[in-house]
């Protein structure tokens, strides 16, 4: 690849391996296996992308998965006593966004500001 094919497109979509994980993440909350596809592609990746702006996506794509993982688990657990219905809306609203913020700034190619917080 020449250095103008990396540059994004002003006109067109940049598919990077940030904004296929971010892609991943979405179509699973409908497909469902294919979050953890884009968790696995983050993993493989990751040593890919070091000391570039693609590291940080990944890492935070990496803790949106585990924590995704870890909070859907406790909410499925506490949905039985009706704790964990607003817990898993809460988490879907959480998931859809840590999964948008990576896909706009990869599109400009900037670093997530602090891709370990729980937040966004």
């Amino acid at each position: 690849m020449t250095k103008e094919s990396q540059e994004p497109s002003p006109e067109g979509f940049d598919l990077n391996k940030s904004t296929i994980i971010a892609l991943l993440y979405l179509g699973g909350l409908v497909v469902g296996v294919t979050g953890l596809i884009g968790f696995i592609l983050a993993l493989v990746w990751k040593n890919e992308v070091a000391d570039t702006w693609e590291e940080s996506h990944l890492q935070y794509h990496i803790m949106t998965f585990v924590i995704g993982f870890v909070v859907g688990i406790i909410g499925v657990l506490l949905s039985f006593v009706l704790i964990g219905i607003p817990l898993l809306m809460a988490l879907f609203v959480w998931f859809i966004v840590r999964s948008i913020m990576p896909l706009l700034k990869a599109q400009k190619q900037e670093p997530m500001p602090d891709p370990k917080t729980l937040l966004f």
